[in-house]
């Protein structure tokens, strides 16, 4: 008996660590169009049919946050894979 097969999110495969006040890594899936990003807060969202070329203007955009909002935030589906985590969880240090 064949099991179906689930979609589930996978991690897209080269992650990048970028500068910016808010987020902290993003990761691109180019056969899926599927970006992830991670927060600066924790949270982890995945964002479904992201344009490589966005995905590139992203990446050399001077104010990540800024191009992120404008470009992706809002015209994108995304889903949440994990949520923001509470400030008096962050280790102290």
């Amino acid at each position: 008996m064949k099991r179906p097969l689930v979609s589930s999110p996978s991690p897209p495969q080269d992650t990048v660590i970028v500068e910016s006040s808010a987020l902290a890594k993003v990761a691109y899936d180019n056969q899926r169009a599927t970006l992830q990003v991670e927060f600066r807060d924790g949270a982890v969202y995945q964002y479904f049919g992201v344009p490589l070329h966005i995905y590139q203007e992203l990446l050399r955009a001077d104010s990540k946050g800024d191009y992120f909002n404008r470009h992706i935030r809002s015209p994108c589906p995304h889903t949440i894979l994990r949520s923001a985590v509470p400030a008096h969880q962050f280790p102290l240090g």
